[in-house]
């Protein structure tokens, strides 16, 4: 759906991923609840369109609509920003846990949507279960990842 500023008819559209210092799994329960509340609201204040969003364990995923008169940095600074200080302020509990007051980290991962949106707004919304799949299959430790075979298997044989 293309919008219009005074003089700009657009369609811009992004895949943003980001992470909680050092990589905590500290977004589940409420608290994940109340950062998706948190970001839909700082993005209606800016005038960006959530598509998309998943608050994951240990990171968030966002498909957002951002008006050409923003950049993604500028925006993704904001909500990392603006977030953490509520964050904060409504738990203050976290911010001994993180040092310097930051609660998401430095980067951040971003992607324009083409025509591939369908795509990645079913990518967005599956993440919980893709993640859950590929910890199924981290937790096979019985496994030679260099030879594919079973490591008991092969003590046997010697």
């Amino acid at each position: 759906m293309k919008k219009s500023l005074a003089h700009t008819v657009w369609e811009c559209k992004y895949h943003i991923v980001w992470v909680p210092k050092n990589r905590r799994k500290i977004i589940y329960g409420k608290l994940r609840k109340e950062i998706g509340a948190i970001l839909r609201r700082l993005c209606q204040y800016k005038g960006v369109d959530v598509i998309e969003g998943n608050a994951c364990i240990d990171h968030i995923h966002v498909c957002l609509s951002i008006p050409p008169k923003y950049s993604v940095s500028t925006m993704v600074g904001y909500l990392k920003g603006k977030s953490t200080m509520i964050i904060f302020e409504r738990y203050s509990r976290l911010r001994r846990n993180f040092k310097g007051n930051s609660f998401w980290a430095r980067g951040y991962y971003v992607n324009t949507v083409g025509l591939d949106e369908a795509k990645i707004r079913k990518y967005i919304k599956n993440q919980q279960t893709n993640e859950s799949v590929m910890d199924e299959y981290d937790s096979n430790t019985d496994k030679d990842p260099f030879k594919g075979a079973s490591i008991e298997k092969e003590d046997t044989d010697k």
